[in-house]
């Protein structure tokens, strides 16, 4: 019989069968559409699919059938430690920059990976193609099924397993450093970054190193106390959740990658200039000759606020405007007294910006790029970025923001608008959630929307 299962080995079915199944769907869509992220989401599915495979198939009577199902229990790579270091973080990389693919700097990473599946490929060949094969003779080991190589190389499994966490903390680590400097990139280039996060890849990397962890505790107390198999069945019985973590979690940020402009290196110089060119090095500002016909000083009367200067036009939690004082007047104050530390020739695509900023209010588009600004302003991003760091004292991300929950603020204090919801009024005022609003407007006011006093219907 090909399966007996029984109570633990049907308990890690419904983990293998999506696991196996998201594997081949991921596989295939990297195939037809080049997509690099779901090659390498494909592969960490893969690796706890195997490994709960094995205590599954275990439990269904391969391992004591004493036939050719136990031999494939010795000889398939069960488990690959090794490669889920570097898999995680390529796969990091794949989701922040849409250039990202797999070529011959990016395999280095994965040669102590491939090196275990070459380990376990070079003694099927000596157990089962030269010896049995074409020798003829018998496998030595376990009821006649299990060839000496297979057994030599069990000896090195505990080493590799620790090797495995070694990477797994290295490789954590450098990725939570880039990851860093890639929350830069986003408030650099980014007025809704919420989704490109990936919040939910650090948990998991958390959570596979708690596993990874928990196997050579378990491995630890098998060797001293004995411990039986159904105590270590609870350790894949997690693994199992972390299929399903990887599988919901991956597939959400795949999208949100293809979907978004991404192009971080962390190997480029994060701060004024964060697009980069593909070797990584920061691209010349442009001459801004454009704007010479920019009149120095000049302000169109605005219909929303500048929102260049967080303390001129957002007051302190619980506060309120003070009387008298317009956004066109503002504009004008900031258009004429720029920071001391804007070069002058930054000055008229900063006066640019500010007049497009009030009259066309592209802040109310949710996916606002710093990309996409700079196409208006007929600029380059790393320049736009400069002014607006150098002249507003803001990143992109905070600029556009301010611009937001000014007119939520607005919005919030109309008696006209007293009946919309919260969620009505974060996504009139350019958001695209009510959890980046409620975040992004207590980061600028200190109180929370639902904080704020509000006229009656």
């Amino acid at each position: 019989m090909l399966f007996q299962f029984g109570p633990h080995s049907s308990l890690l079915l419904p983990f293998v069968v999506p696991g196996a199944v998201a594997t081949l769907w991921l596989l295939g869509r990297a195939w037809r559409r080049g997509s690099t992220p779901d090659a390498l989401l494909a592969l960490l599915v893969l690796l706890p699919t195997l490994t709960v495979s094995q205590w599954m198939l275990g439990y269904a009577g391969w391992f004591d059938s004493h036939d050719g199902y136990s031999t494939v229990m010795f000889y398939v790579p069960w488990q690959l430690g090794l490669l889920l270091g570097p898999g995680y973080y390529l796969y990091f990389r794949s989701l922040t920059n849409q250039e990202f693919r797999l070529g011959p700097r990016a395999w280095r990473h994965l040669l102590p990976g491939l090196a275990q599946v070459g380990l376990f490929a070079g003694v099927a060949l000596l157990d089962l193609g030269w010896r049995r094969g074409l020798h003829h003779e018998a496998l030595p080991n376990f009821f006649g099924t299990k060839g000496a190589a297979a057994t030599w190389r069990d000896d090195w499994f505990e080493p590799i397993n620790w090797l495995a966490l070694a990477l797994l903390v290295r490789y954590g680590l450098r990725m939570l450093a880039d990851y860093r400097h890639y929350r830069r990139y986003l408030d650099d280039n980014f007025s809704d970054s919420e989704r490109l996060r990936f919040a939910g890849l650090q948990q998991l990397l958390v959570l596979q190193l708690l596993v990874l962890m928990l196997a050579l505790g378990g491995t630890l107390l098998n060797y001293l106390f004995d411990l039986s198999y159904d105590a270590a069945w609870y350790l894949f019985a997690l693994r199992g959740v972390l299929i399903y973590g990887l599988i919901i979690v991956g597939v959400q940020a795949n999208y949100a990658a293809a979907t978004s402009p991404l192009r971080f290196e962390p190997a480029a110089g994060v701060g004024e200039a964060s697009e980069a060119s593909p070797s990584g090095m920061p691209l010349p500002l442009p001459t801004p000759v454009a704007a010479a016909s920019a009149p120095m000083g000049a302000a169109a009367t605005p219909s929303a606020p500048v929102g260049a200067l967080p303390g001129a036009l957002l007051t302190p939690a619980g506060g309120a405007p003070a009387a008298g004082v317009t956004t066109a007047g503002t504009a004008g104050a900031i258009a004429d007294a720029p920071p001391p530390a804007l070069p002058p020739e930054l000055q008229p695509w900063r006066d640019k910006l500010l007049r497009l900023m009030a009259n066309e209010q592209p802040w109310l588009e949710p996916e606002l790029t710093l990309a996409e600004l700079a196409h208006r302003l007929r600029t380059h991003p790393a320049l736009l970025s400069k002014v607006i760091n150098a002249g507003c004292g803001q990143n992109f991300n905070d600029f556009v923001n301010t611009y937001r929950v000014q007119e939520a603020r607005r919005k919030l204090a109309d008696p006209r608008l007293a009946h919309y919801s919260l969620v009505g009024v974060a996504l009139e005022s350019g958001f695209n959630s009510k959890s980046t609003f409620n975040r992004v407007f207590k980061k600028l006011l200190g109180q929370a929307p639902s904080e704020v006093a509000r006229p009656k219907v």
